[in-house]
């Protein structure tokens, strides 16, 4: 057995698929993983794979065209995933795909086709949570920053969905899990970009201030409830404890 293995980057993954698949040493002979490698086994042989740009452009122009958009969209939300498995079920799912085209999407009793939806589900609730659950600081007055850490890498999504909503304002979103950022300039396109681990920490240290803003938004929050009616098992349920890290209405003062 043949193991490709590459990083969680999507450029990382592009890349180790069309490598494993340029080998012709046979799709059953072949399993793609993520690294960091968990345990390896005897009698593979492990092949490490690193980011290149122009393999990349190759194997999502091939499935535009000789799948579909459709496909690619599924393809990269896939890849968003926290699953360690998603490397290797993409790679399954394009075999299918480059075979039937642009049908491979309707396809639903295909075990490939079935994992690439639930991966895809799984990314797609999690970037709507943040989209309600994103909250951002104003620094200064200049510049809106907002912290997150999701199970999934669903920063893209969720900085195309404020980019919309936002595109006068200054503002950066991090991904405290993973050092990743999302920096928009005004009236432009954001862009993602990794950060130190001291850019990190100093981005936390400004989501600790305070204006009268900040405190209005808590105090009317603690106020507006109902305590009759007050529950807190539904209000988990409706808003998992793990989401509240960077809500502002859930700070300490």
């Amino acid at each position: 057995m043949y193991i490709y293995t590459c990083d969680e980057r999507f450029e990382s993954m592009m890349t180790c698929i069309y490598d494993a698949w340029a080998s012709r040493k046979g799709h059953s002979n072949i399993r793609l993983e993520l690294e960091p490698l968990e345990q390896t086994e005897l009698f593979c042989e492990y092949i490490h794979v690193d980011a290149d740009e122009e393999k990349t452009e190759k194997v999502i122009r091939s499935v535009k065209n000789k799948i579909s958009f459709k496909a690619y969209r599924q393809i990269f939300r896939a890849a968003m995933s926290f699953e360690a498995d998603r490397l290797d079920a993409i790679y399954r799912f394009m075999i299918l795909g480059f075979a039937r085209g642009s049908r491979v999407t309707e396809m639903f009793t295909e075990a490939p086709v079935v994992r690439i939806l639930e991966l895809g589900r799984k990314v797609a609730n999690e970037t709507h949570y943040f989209r309600e659950f994103t909250r951002f600081t104003s620094v200064n007055g200049k510049v809106y920053v907002s912290h997150i850490e999701p199970k999934c890498n669903v920063l893209p999504m969720v900085a195309e969905h404020f980019a919309d909503r936002m595109p006068s304002e200054y503002w950066i979103m991090i991904d405290d899990k993973r050092s990743l950022a999302a920096v928009h300039p005004k009236d432009e396109a954001f862009y993602m970009t990794m950060l130190s681990q001291n850019e990190v920490e100093k981005f936390k240290e400004l989501e600790r201030e305070r204006d009268e803003y900040t405190e209005l938004w808590q105090e009317f929050f603690q106020t507006i409830g109902i305590k009759a009616r007050r529950n807190p098992r539904c209000q988990r349920n409706m808003m998992p404890l793990w989401y509240r890290k960077h809500m502002t209405e859930f700070l300490q003062k």
